[in-house]
Order: structure tokens, then C-alpha cells, then sequence
């Protein structure tokens, strides 16, 4: 059932758009860099001023200018989808037919938007513009030491991963929704809401009693791998942060998934 799933999902002509179109923005910004030079004085997204002197920022420069909305929107697409696109679409009753039942099936798609979640991800990698485009080297990390070439792209590998797993608790939340509503674009549009609204509620100082618990609050956690000395804490709180928002939402979307009745 899941390789199932997963080879519908990506055979969607909407997913390839997406996945095309988050891979066109770090070679769109390769371009720019190339032709029209990069920011001075440190002004622009992080690292994008450092793609000129190694090529290899582009990746970096590319997740950070998508993770703020590009990447979340892509996710708000596909989880708001899994339940209520197939109800919208007519088929949720066939599928419910077979006999692995409504808890397998929502742990198929559940486990597809996962990984989309990476996939989306790895679309955003420009590492072979910027290896066209830009020369590469030894990669200077933010404590100002520089690392040897593989020992910086395993940084940054492990970077983008992590910014894959930062998108979890946003899918989940995506996946619930989609359980309540029988409109796929009701509930695209309410998972990206609510996004929206966490990210406004982490950008006011008001509000900082509870930061902490903003699923966006540690998306940022990834610049430390690429220290000198990594710092694991906001890492780890990252993660386990997503992990719970998975287990609070995952378990509601079964709640709500398994007990209500399907008319389409």
C-alpha cells in the first residue's frame, strides 16, 4: 500500500511542479549571483554572499531563502491532500475496501508526506550550480574556521536533512486537518493558516512565554552544524519539538480518521 502511495504521489503532475519548481530557485539564485554579483556587507538571505568565493553555499543559500514559505507551502499542499483529496476525488470508500483498514491507510499517507518532506528538501539542493558556476573549496564555517570540502558537505548534507525534519510537525498538522474536511483546498489553505499564524505569534516578543513550543521556534537550529564545534542543543529540541507535534497530531488524525463516517 505505501509503495503505492508514494508512486501516486510523485507521479501527480502538481508534485513534479513543486518539486521543479523549489529545484529552479537555487539555480535561479546561482544565476543572479553570477551575473549580477552577490550582496555586499553581508546584506541578502545567509550565505548568499558566499556562494561567489564556494559554490557550494548555493545549497545553503537556496534552503534558506525557501524555508520561510516555499517549503512549507509545498507541504501545506501535499498533506492537506492525503485524506480529504481522496474524499474530494471520490475514492476514499474504495480505498477503505481493502482490507489493511483506515489505521494502515493513514499511516501510508502519512508516511508518503514524510517523505516528501525530504524530497522537497533535496529539490532545493543547488549543488550543481553553484559547482558550475562557482568555484569550490574549503568551506568556511560560521566560527570562521574553514573544513575540509567533505567534511563541510557532510555538514551541510546533514543541514538539509534537518531542515527536512523541521517540516514534520507542519505535515502532521496538514495530515489532522485533512481528516476534518471533505475539501482539499479547505484543507491545503487551513494547514497553511495555521503556519501562518504560528509564524506570527514566534514574531512577537508578546508571545514568548510560549516560543518555545512554536513549531518554527528552532527552524533555524541547522546554522549550528555548520560551527566549528556543533552545537547540538537547539538540534535537539528542534527534533524533539517536531517529534511531539507528529505524536499530538498523528494521534488526532487517527482519532478523527477512524471514527468518522466516510460518504465519499
Amino acid at each position: 500500500m505505501w509503495r503505492n502511495e508514494l508512486s501516486t504521489l510523485f507521479r501527480r503532475r502538481r508534485t513534479q511542479a513543486i518539486l521543479l519548481t523549489l529545484m529552479l530557485v537555487p539555480i535561479a539564485i546561482t544565476l543572479v549571483v553570477r551575473f549580477a554579483g552577490g550582496p555586499e556587507g553581508g546584506d541578502g538571505p545567509s550565505f548568499l554572499s558566499q556562494v561567489t568565493n564556494n559554490g557550494v553555499f548555493a545549497v545553503l543559500a537556496g534552503l534558506t531563502v525557501t524555508l520561510p514559505f516555499f517549503l512549507p507551502m509545498a507541504v501545506a499542499v501535499v498533506a492537506g491532500d492525503t485524506i480529504s483529496g481522496e474524499a474530494g476525488l471520490g475514492t476514499l470508500r474504495y480505498l477503505l475496501t481493502r482490507p489493511a483498514g483506515r489505521g494502515r491507510l493513514l499511516a501510508s499517507k502519512g508516511a508518503t508526506v514524510v517523505v516528501f518532506c525530504l524530497a522537497a528538501t533535496a529539490a532545493v539542493a543547488g549543488l550543481v550550480a553553484g559547482v558550475i558556476l562557482f568555484p569550490v573549496g574549503r568551506i568556511t564555517t560560521l566560527s570562521g574556521d574553514s573544513l575540509p570540502l567533505v567534511s563541510g558537505m557532510l555538514r551541510i548534507s546533514l543541514a538539509a536533512f534537518l531542515i527536512g525534519v523541521s517540516l514534520l510537525g507542519l505535515a502532521a498538522i496538514g495530515v489532522f486537518i485533512s481528516t476534518i474536511t471533505d475539501v482539499p483546498v479547505g484543507a491545503m489553505a487551513g494547514t497553511l493558516a495555521v503556519f501562518i499564524l504560528i509564524g506570527v505569534l514566534d514574531a512577537l516578543p508578546q508571545t514568548a512565554a510560549i516560543h518555545p513550543w512554536l513549531l518554527t521556534n528552532h527552524w533555524l537550529s541547522y546554522s549550528d552544524l555548520l560551527r566549528t564545534h556543533i552545537q547540538w542543543g537547539g538540534v535537539v529540541r528542534n527534533i524533539g519539538l517536531q517529534g511531539v507535534y507528529v505524536l499530538v497530531f498523528g494521534a488526532a488524525a487517527w482519532a478523527r480518521f477512524t471514527s468518522k463516517d466516510i460518504l465519499a
